[in-house]
């Protein structure tokens, strides 16, 4: 179905580049595509991984059916969704953990993720409507069915930021022809690819690769895949409306409705779903940690005075006009008058401009949208759509905005004329007409045309300068939180990110752990072989730490050889077999350099949030303690401290001395 050969697929698995899942999502994968696995067994596997299973069990009761008892337990969720659902849900929840940002520039990693979340809701809740599928799997393929432009960013970081930052100085351009200029393959033949490979049912990657053009030759009408390519296209538009500017949502709306109509939805009924979803969003951008937006009522937006009327909103923003040859415009002539036409026609093509013709307004409303004129010429008495109406219309869309519009008129009452002026008219020529006066008045216009695309180039400049400057604020931002050693947060950004665990986990009554890791001895390394070989040695352990522990950990650098791990959903036994895998990982590594193989330990101490505990800084206190009691005890533990009425109570350890 898809474009994209197979061994060059291969290739690029290969490279262990493209995202992939990781850890409990992969163990997940790979236990349900065996025929004799057991629910029992997979709900063992989940339940180590206490995030997981708070994503499960919502994904289960999002939009639950009236009448059906609430999910609670994991045995239930499996039950409920069954094994492709689940599977396809850990896959997705595991790239969101881990592919949360990346070395691409321009890629946006977090509005990304936002956007595809919003997508998967809308999946579902449409799915849920047309029956067109299973609506977990649903709520999978909308939040998988971009997932090649993520992978294009992950394998090809520095070119795809290039084609991202061309898609948005060159109008006209599509992402996929970019793409498909710069790689030799798009993001939907990726994606399809992707989806196939990961066990996905074939229908799903199907519709993924044939979204973009809604599947209208693909598909016959009606059937289930073509059911599935508008509800997704549908949803991604959804998306595309929630992530807009506050003052672009009310001019996107009338095409969502048009989409809406392709599944037999009403405006209402498409207002009142949409409306759910964007609450279902926020709740799980909580779950999730992805930034979610606020946005007014999808009936307020239909209603806003700023939507078009009559055209519906372009796609993609467009500028005002193509750049204009030296002395050619781009000239629609409007008149019912065959003679007229001719003559205009003639005169205009004398002056070597490109000209197009209309009979009446409605038909001047469709060709304008085509041929996207520089200038029209329009009677003022027509049948259907007169000059006035039609330039009123016009002027309340896009492309019509910057048109110079010129209404001949053999009409020279005052009032008239100044009505005409009030509805859009730039100027206005009487009749019959003259061929100089028209050369006097096309120069006039051209030149207002011109100092409209000056206008808009220099915003295109302060645009283009916006977006360069957020990337550099950004840097400035990640260097001003991001340890330069080993690439993990540090010690501002750990503090910072634990106040904000702290008050959620309080907030909900999540359980919240933290852990303090410290290399054993590393002062006599520094001293023994040098700075440099220190330098390898934290850079190694700090590798080891973060392929131990799992997606939703997060690990800083506190500063000299000490790290910090927060583990946000996760109780003090799960902490401690997540410290003592990490423990145990870099115990086993050697670390090379020239003739010299180094073996280093480390100490974990960890602690889980208790209502005694006041202020996030007593946590990460009581995992020092933790941490003491390790080193007391011989070094190369993992011991834990827990407070209680009576002060702290220590915890046995594990490790080895």
């Amino acid at each position: 179905m898809t474009s994209l050969d197979k061994s060059r697929f291969e290739h690029l698995k290969a490279s262990g580049d493209l995202p992939s899942p990781k850890g409990v999502a992969l163990a997940i994968i790979r236990m349900t595509r065996r025929s004799d696995v057991s629910m029992a067994e997979l709900s063992r596997i989940i339940k180590t991984d206490p995030a997981f299973v708070g994503r499960l069990i919502k994904a289960t009761n999002t939009g639950n059916y009236a009448g059906r008892r609430p999910v609670a337990s994991v045995q239930d969720a499996l039950t409920v969704l069954g094994l492709p659902a689940v599977r396809t849900l850990a896959l997705g929840f595991s790239l969101i953990s881990t592919y949360r940002n990346g070395a691409c520039r321009n890629f946006d990693y977090q509005g990304f993720w936002s956007a595809s979340l919003v997508a998967a809701i809308a999946m579902q809740a449409l799915a849920r409507q047309t029956r067109c599928a299973q609506p977990e799997e649903a709520f999978c393929l909308g939040l998988l069915a971009r997932i090649g432009e993520l992978a294009l960013a992950t394998l090809h970081p520095d070119e795809y930021s290039l084609v991202l930052g061309q898609i948005m100085v060159e109008r006209g351009q599509t992402l996929a022809g970019l793409e498909r200029s710069a790689f030799a393959m798009d993001h939907n033949e990726l994606t399809a690819a992707m989806l196939a490979d990961w066990g996905l049912p074939k229908i799903f990657s199907d519709v993924a690769y044939h979204c973009e053009e809604r599947g209208d030759s693909a598909f016959p009408e009606g059937t289930r895949p073509w059911l599935l390519v508008q509800a997704l296209a549908i949803s991604q538009y959804v998306s595309t409306i929630c992530m807009a500017a506050d003052h672009l949502r009310s001019t996107l709306m009338p095409r969502l409705f048009l989409l809406g109509s392709r599944l037999e939805t009403d405006a209402e009924t498409l207002s009142a779903t949409c409306d759910q979803i964007t609450q279902s969003w926020r709740e799980w951008g909580g779950l999730l940690d992805l930034a979610t937006r606020d946005v007014p009522s999808f009936e307020e937006l239909a209603k806003a005075p700023s939507a078009p009327r009559i055209l519906p909103a372009p796609e993609v923003e467009t500028t005002l006009h193509a750049e204009i040859p030296p002395n050619r415009l781009r000239v629609l002539v409007v008149d019912d008058d065959a003679s007229m036409r001719s003559v205009l026609r003639a005169m205009l093509a004398h002056e070597g401009h490109e000209v197009f013709v209309a009979t009446n307004g409605r038909e001047a409303l469709e060709l304008s949208l085509e041929c996207q004129p520089h200038m029209m010429i329009t009677d003022w008495m027509m049948p259907e759509m007169d000059g006035i109406e039609l330039i009123r219309t016009l002027r309340q869309a896009r492309v019509g905005r910057g048109m110079y519009v010129l209404l001949v008129t053999s009409m020279g009452d005052e009032d008239r004329l100044i009505e005409a002026f009030e509805n859009g008219v730039d100027d206005f020529m009487s009749k019959p007409l003259n061929q100089r006066v028209l050369s006097a008045r096309l120069r006039a216009g051209q030149r207002v045309i011109r100092l409209q695309q000056e206008v808009e180039r220099d915003r295109e400049e302060m645009r283009r300068f916006a977006a360069e400057l957020a990337v550099t604020n950004r840097r400035l931002n990640d260097v001003a939180l991001t340890d330069s050693l080993t690439g993990f947060a540090n010690r501002r950004c750990a503090m910072d990110r634990m106040t904000e665990e702290w008050s959620s986990a309080k907030r909900h009554e999540r359980p919240l752990s933290c852990m303090v890791i410290d290399v054993d001895e590393f002062k006599q390394v520094n001293d023994t072989y040098g700075h440099d070989v220190g330098d390898l040695v934290l850079r190694q352990v700090s590798a080891s730490i973060k392929d131990a522990l799992r997606g939703q950990d997060v690990i800083a650098r506190m500063g000299g050889d000490e790290f910090i791990a927060i583990c946000p959903d996760t109780g003090l036994t799960q902490a401690m077999v997540c410290a003592e895998r990490a423990r145990h990982v870099v115990e086993a590594v050697t670390i090379r350099t020239g003739m010299l193989q180094l073996r280093v330990s480390v100490s974990i101490g960890v602690a889980e949030l208790a209502s005694e505990m006041v202020g996030s800084d007593a946590l990460v206190k009581a995992a020092d303690q933790g941490l003491y009691l390790a080193k007391q005890r011989g070094r190369n533990r993992v011991a834990a401290v827990q407070a209680g009425p009576h002060g702290v109570v220590r915890n046995g350890s594990t490790g080895q001395g």
